[in-house]
């Protein structure tokens, strides 16, 4: 607990209490008024292009998809950055062998670190969101909340992941850029296996696919595996990178 409480602290005291919380306020706070003035935008500017064609009028599933698009593809990306050097950086500083010291036992040093971590995303996905439903009352008129908040678990469940696979890569590899370079590419490699239907079903893969499905009202996808899956996987991970840092040299 005391360590938990002291990554507490470093959160609020350094960077990370800036840059992802700033990115997902500006995509919240934009999104909203872009999917309600974009279609009255491109009239106006490529009027004479459209010819007779008509756009159609938006409605508060823009908004919806506008946020689960952004959170999906341009957050995840800063979250995989971010977190490249989650633990590598304390290895190099010395703040790990120093923490080691004390009565801290390894195991705890990533577990809490994950947890704590994955916690302070989900508060901040959290505050997106609502800022996002938020606006979507006020430009459309309307805001139902279920499909929004549903989606919006779903990525939640896909950043943890993340988080967790992140945790693993920062004391697998000792590089920032590394790290963060891997995690992108397993995000691609994920990203395309969407495509196939058994895996989309039944992985993590699944998951970005099925959020904006249901924010945009396509269908209503099965969730039971993409979730379960994740979950498990996101444990897995994180036991997978207490191994690793048993054996880790500082």
């Amino acid at each position: 607990m005391v360590f938990a409480h002291k990554e507490v602290r470093e959160i609020g005291r350094t960077w990370r209490i800036w840059v992802l919380p700033a990115v997902v306020l500006f995509f919240a706070a934009t999104g909203p008024p872009l999917a309600r003035f974009t279609p009255e935008l491109i009239s106006s500017i490529a009027g004479d292009q459209l010819g007779q064609i008509k756009l159609p009028a938006p409605t508060y599933r823009d908004s919806y998809a506008q946020w689960t698009k952004n959170v999906s593809q341009i957050i995840m990306f800063v979250l995989i950055i971010i977190y490249g050097s989650l633990i590598s950086s304390e290895v190099k500083s010395g703040t790990a062998v120093f923490a080691l010291t004390k009565p801290l036992s390894r195991t705890a040093f990533v577990t809490v670190k994950a947890v704590i971590h994955s916690c302070y995303v989900a508060g901040v996905l959290a505050a997106g969101t609502l800022i996002t439903w938020a606006g979507t009352a006020a430009f459309f008129g309307e805001a139902p909340g279920g499909p929004l908040w549903t989606a919006g678990g779903l990525l939640l469940v896909l950043s943890v992941l993340f988080v967790t696979l992140m945790t693993l890569l920062s004391v697998a590899i000792s590089s920032t850029a590394g790290a963060a370079g891997a995690g992108v590419g397993i995000y691609a490699v994920l990203s395309i296996g969407a495509i196939w239907k058994p895996l989309s079903s039944y992985s993590p893969a699944g998951l970005a696919g099925n959020a904006a499905s249901i924010a945009a009202g396509t269908g209503e996808p099965s969730l039971l595996w993409p979730v379960t899956t994740s979950v498990v996987i996101s444990a897995a991970l994180v036991a997978l990178a207490v191994a690793v840092f048993q054996h880790k040299e500082l």
